[in-house]
């Protein structure tokens, strides 16, 4: 068979068998060597055996297991398959150290041959080698095989049950192996160490901590508690559930630790985010004289890597270099890595050429992702075509990690290779690319891929839904949440804040809100930094800016986002007071500052009309903050002036901006001018306006109202007849309201409700009651060449004024309304309101397209200044 039969093996192999010296025909070695043997090295008696002529089955399996104990897996094979083709005489012990050897290479070719051997010579009803046979077929993902050789032995010990639960850990079948441990149990084999080993590394995978403590009980109740690979088990396993108390607890009660013990207990704290905590294990370790393994220091060097603390890095790789670890490919990627994260990229570069020969896929991977890190996309792009061309096949982690350089490669390109290489079906690559083709706009493809991936994990939903959320289709992302809900994956802290930051659009259902805030409460994520940050934002946009209070005042830790948030949300809601004392107190804390900081202090400055106070803030943060002002911040400060009518010195910042005024800008001194009935400022800022942005209908409308209250219906009917020859279509005014979440959009002199001749009659009520509380229709705001009646009527059915009557009638008395609309509120409306507000006795809240408007009893929060 060995040697012999050939079809089917690998041409390594044949070499392997081919190479065979004549030397090991003889079998026996002399009593004159034996001291010399136990005292010797084990190449020293390769030596001994090659030297000599003769030499017995017994001192055969003792050079084999002396191999196979030393991990010299490669030598061992050789020495079978070298006694074999000399007729040596080999036995159980032979066939089953040979079979574990087969295991370790992963080589199931001879495995089988061996397995053939074994039943042809009648030792397959031996136990050791039957439980061989399993522990070669699970480590060479042969599952069926294993299974079946472990179903016909017919004499089985706890090794033989511990070898195929092992397996089915290996092979990543966890409920399998817990079942099998049930069984186990229930047949009366009393688990050994590595039984529970196996088992408690299943369930750390799985994350089934519950049934983890059980084992845990077990374990104690064994007596097995104080074995060391028993304890690293059970440290490791309440590490990855999170439990890093449970998991030092168990490490601070060992009798005694290995180095396994304290890696374990350093990664432990690495993976709880514990860096610090995890630096004093590693100190302690170190105090303890405890000898640093290969994997100690990748692990050490990771964490690093984590905290950016390059000098250390630097030490340890010395210290790698001294103990002749540094050939170790594992401990080279983790130093590549930790140079990269600390933006020493051309040294992590200059690892890889060393590692020139030996490169494989992770550390092609790492120096890719470390140069996207680093900001250098070419060169990463390039480096990833380089690895493809020396042969060097991607996995799931190099697709993942190029696909962020969206900007340098086209995602449909890097989407033909996955598909090629068969990881279209994989989670983190199908995430990633549904992620690139969001980036792009092209949502479709996006959920496309989506739908195919086979195991979305909770990565891959939130992605998805931020993903929506980006984009701005809210029912898109709101759908995804609920389908993972009915699919059973339970959202985590960054799922819920993506919904809940897309349910703070203008468009968004109010009470889809509220209902995931609830969500969230009871799934115990409400406290979570970024659901908290969010749910400011949220009820700050969505105008309940006592609710985005609420959770900032609640909020155990804040971030730039929670300040920012609240900040700009007074800001909007026209508190100007609040949001400046929320941004002295955020200067008080020491808290870091950024550009959006201000653009919302400056903001609120503006729809307070703190014009010395806004000035104040811009030189404050270039002086003293040394922020470059952006075009936001010379828009927000052109508002600033334009609003409160200083209109030239408006003009004097935008003609000393180091850029030129962008279509916002222009915009903005279009509708101060509209205001102050500035008509030549205005026709300037028009003209700017259209050679921007030719098809934007705020140019001509703004326009044409500026000539149509300065009482100019000539040039009023050029500049609308201009928006017919370009083709410019006047954006509609709509009014959004929620009811029973339903929403309901209106436009002005709207019939197309089901419930207008009710929403009609309530306005004529109103206008009544309005007349008898002393409101005057103000025509100016009618902006038609038409008799001042008609001018009464037009005004009268706003679509604000629908979307109220509608809110009057559909709500219970006392209930607020709120209402949105995509234009500004003109005066007479907001006239209007502040008196409905009163003699209805509603809190009325209006989102327009500057701010939000709070009336009640007969006033509204902006002071009449918007």
């Amino acid at each position: 068979m060995f040697g012999v039969r050939q079809l089917g093996r690998s041409n390594r192999q044949r070499r392997l068998t081919h190479s065979l010296s004549p030397a090991y025909d003889v079998v026996c070695i002399p009593k004159t060597f034996v001291s010399c043997w136990k005292l010797s090295t084990l190449s020293h008696s390769r030596q001994l055996f090659d030297e000599t002529p003769q030499q017995g089955l017994s001192r055969n399996n003792h050079l084999l297991f002396e191999f196979s104990r030393n991990d010299q897996n490669q030598e061992a094979l050789n020495l079978f398959l070298g006694l074999w083709r000399s007729g040596s005489p080999t036995d159980g012990s032979s066939l089953s150290c040979v079979l574990k050897v087969c295991g370790c290479l992963l080589d199931g070719i001879v495995g089988k041959q061996v397995h053939c051997h074994c039943t042809k010579c009648g030792y397959v009803e031996d136990v050791s080698v039957g439980t061989s046979l399993v522990d070669m077929y699970m480590k060479t993902e042969s599952v069926e095989d294993g299974e079946r050789v472990f179903n016909e032995m017919s004499v089985k010990n706890v090794v033989s049950w511990t070898s195929l639960l092992a397996g089915y850990k290996h092979n990543g079948l966890n409920e399998q192996a817990l079942k099998l441990f049930s069984r186990m149990q229930l047949e009366g084999i009393n688990p050994n160490p590595f039984t529970f080993a196996a088992v408690l590394g299943g369930l750390a995978a799985d994350g089934a901590v519950e049934k983890g403590i059980q084992v845990h009980t077990m374990v104690i109740k064994s007596g097995l508690d104080s074995t060391i690979f028993v304890g690293n088990s059970l440290v490791n396993m309440y590490s990855k559930s999170l439990m890093v108390s449970d998991a030092k607890a168990v490490f601070d009660s060992m009798e005694s630790r290995n180095a396994v013990s304290w890696n374990s207990m350093i990664a432990g704290f690495m993976t709880n985010g514990l860096d610090l905590e995890a630096f004093e294990i590693f100190y302690r370790m170190r105090l303890e004289g405890v000898m640093l393994t290969q994997t100690v220091f990748a692990t050490v060097i990771k964490l690093c890597a984590n905290i950016k603390e390059m000098s250390f890095a630097k030490q340890l790789h010395c210290q790698v270099i001294k103990n002749g670890s540094d050939f170790y490919l594992n401990i080279k990627t983790a130093l590549m890595v930790a140079y990269s994260k600390c933006s020493e990229i051309d040294d992590a570069f200059k690892l890889f050429c060393m590692m020139h020969g030996v490169q494989n896929v992770v550390s092609w991977t790492a120096i890719i992702s470390g140069y996207l890190q680093n900001g250098r996309t070419d060169r990463a792009v390039n480096l990833f075509c380089q690895m493809r061309r020396e042969g060097v096949r991607p996995n799931h982690f190099t697709y993942s990690s190029i696909l962020t350089a969206n900007t340098a490669v086209s995602p449909s390109q890097i989407h033909a290779l996955v598909v090629k290489s068969n990881y279209e079906n994989s989670s983190s690559v199908g995430t990633a690319l549904s992620d690139s083709y969001i980036k792009i706009g092209n949502a479709n493809e996006a959920a496309k891929i989506f739908e195919l991936i086979d195991e979305k994990d909770i990565v891959a939903w939130s992605a998805m839904l931020s993903g929506y959320a980006q984009t701005g289709n809210i029912e898109g992302a709101v759908k995804i949440f609920l389908q993972l809900a009915r699919e059973g994956v339970e959202p985590n802290e960054f799922t819920f804040s993506s919904v809940l930051n897309a349910c703070a659009a203008p468009t968004a259902s109010v009470e889809q809100g509220k209902q995931l805030h609830a969500s969230s409460i009871k799934s115990g994520f409400s406290n979570a930094l970024c659901v908290s940050s969010a749910l400011v934002t949220m009820y700050a946009k969505r105008g309940n800016i006592e609710n985005a209070n609420e959770v900032f005042q609640r909020q155990v830790e804040r971030d730039l986002v929670s300040w920012n948030s609240m900040i700009s949300g007074y800001a909007q809601h026209g508190c100007g007071e609040k949001s400046l004392k929320i941004f002295e107190k955020m200067r008080s804390r020491n808290f870091e500052l950024d550009g959006i900081t201000f653009i919302g202090v400056i903001s609120a400055c503006t729809h307070a009309g703190l014009v010395n106070e806004g000035q104040r803030y811009f030189e404050m943060m270039v002086k003293d903050y040394h922020i470059v002002p952006t075009m936001e911040h010379y828009s927000c400060m052109v508002d600033l002036y334009s609003r409160a009518g200083m209109l030239e010195k408006a003009m004097d910042l935008i003609n000393k901006m180091p850029f030129p005024a962008g279509a916002t800008i222009w915009r903005t001194v279009l509708a101060a001018c509209r205001v102050h009935l500035n008509v030549e400022l205005g026709e300037l800022a028009a003209e700017k306006l259209i050679s921007l942005q030719p098809q934007d209908s705020a140019a001509y409308v703004l326009l044409s109202n500026i000539y149509a209250t300065s009482g100019n219906w000539k040039k009023r009917a050029e500049v609308r007849k201009l928006m017919d020859v370009k083709k410019v279509k006047k954006e509609a005014g709509y009014s959004w309201i929620e009811i029973k979440n339903k929403t309901f959009s209106f436009m002005a002199g709207d019939l197309s409700h089901p419930q207008s001749d009710r929403i009609y009659l309530k306005l004529e009520e109103l206008s009544i009651r309005l007349k008898d509380a002393g409101y005057y229709p103000d025509t100016k705001y009618v902006l038609h060449d038409v008799e001042e009646e008609h001018k009464e009527v037009i005004l009268s059915q706003h679509s604000e004024r629908l979307a109220i009557a509608f809110g009057l009638i559909a709500t219970p008395p006392g209930t607020p309304i709120q209402i949105v609309k995509n234009l500004r509120v003109c005066g007479d409306c907001h006239t209007v309101i502040k008196l409905i507000s009163k003699i209805e006795g509603r809190d009325i809240v209006i989102r327009d397209s500057n701010r939000f408007h709070h009336f009640k009893g007969g006033s509204c929060s902006c002071g009449d200044y918007w």
